[in-house]
């Protein structure tokens, strides 16, 4: 079902009908943990915090959605394919900054790195429009991480490549194997435009695809999705008094909507501060990436000893912060 959306983008819910979607939905979520073991031998399904019926089959198998684990950058003088309000995550770990455009990470969902002599995992799902960068060290050694082709609340579900214990991206935390109830440790970046990137780090660097040709970078697979009424490949229930499509900035348990911080520019919330300024396309709207609509960049900071220092926090859609924090609090 994934492959289809990615290609056919999510016009093709009409086309399949809300009936059709709901018995993908049904078959999907016929967990068989005896048949997930031949492609995961060294994963312990005895070992899971999480109800197996609400792992769903994305479509892609085991790393069908490759990580990409040897990472090739270029100078940001050296770009000239990025449009000023494209999409990237920026990242900066003891002044080596790097940005991580989503025309690639769309395609690839998973970059293991080492930034600034740390390793990292910068990861991106798309159907949950949710980027947040992990610090990979586990037990002190690092460890790559993989995609499972499976999807929890419609969110990627990874998996690391020592234990092969199955990770939630959006948490953090892993859900299956032996490494159950573990955390990565979230890392500051920033969902910004290129433009804002290039300015505050004229001498970083850029992420760019292993093979240009493998796939259509800088073309959106989702067209429209950010649109859609309901997500994909989602059973469960949504947030009252929004959209269950409508972005939200989650910062720990406490999440406010984008259209909340796009009105008011600016909102203190003890000490956090989080900013909106235009400039930044959706990558999830229309066919291009570079022309899709302009949802805005945030930014999240701490104030400490009277200064601004960035903090981890994640813009994703209102049903996914309901969906894994359904005790949190949604500032509508």
């Amino acid at each position: 079902m994934r492959m289809q959306l990615r290609w056919r983008g999510v016009h093709g819910l009409a086309v399949l009908g809300i009936g059709a979607l709901w018995l993908a939905l049904a078959g999907a979520a016929q967990a068989n943990p005896e048949a997930w073991a031949f492609a995961w031998p060294k994963t312990d399904f005895s070992k899971t915090s999480v109800d197996f019926a609400d792992i769903l089959s994305g479509g892609p198998p085991k790393d069908g959605i490759p990580s990409i684990d040897d990472p090739i950058f270029v100078a940001v003088a050296e770009v000239a394919n990025l449009s000023p309000t494209e999409p990237v995550v920026g990242l900066m770990v003891n002044g080596d900054a790097r940005a991580y455009p989503l025309r690639v990470l769309t395609w690839h969902e998973i970059v293991n790195d080492e930034v600034g002599g740390i390793p990292v995992v910068v990861t991106y799902c798309p159907l949950c429009n949710s980027a947040i960068v992990y610090d990979r060290r586990i037990e002190g050694r690092a460890v790559e991480f993989g995609t499972t082709g499976k999807l929890r609340n419609s969110d990627l579900v990874m998996y690391d490549r020592e234990t092969e214990s199955w990770w939630q991206q959006f948490l953090g935390e892993a859900i299956v194997g032996s490494r159950i109830g573990m955390r990565l440790k979230a890392l500051p970046a920033r969902l910004e435009s290129w433009e804002l990137f290039k300015n505050r780090h004229p001498d970083g660097k850029v992420l760019i695809p292993t093979d240009p040709e493998m796939r259509r970078y800088g073309a959106n697979p989702y067209v429209g999705y950010d649109g859609a009424s309901v997500p994909f490949l989602y059973a469960g229930e949504f947030p009252e008094g929004i959209e269950p499509m409508a972005r939200v900035v989650a910062v720990g348990d406490e999440a406010w909507s984008l259209e909340l911080l796009r009105r008011e520019g600016r909102i203190e919330s003890g000490d956090l501060v989080l900013t909106w300024q235009a400039g930044q396309n959706s990558a999830l709207d229309t066919r291009a990436i570079s022309e899709g609509r302009d949802v805005g960049n945030v930014l999240v900071q701490h104030k400490a000893d009277g200064s601004l220092k960035d903090v981890p926090y994640d813009v994703t859609f209102a049903f996914v912060f309901h969906a894994f924090k359904p005790q949190g609090t949604l500032n509508k």
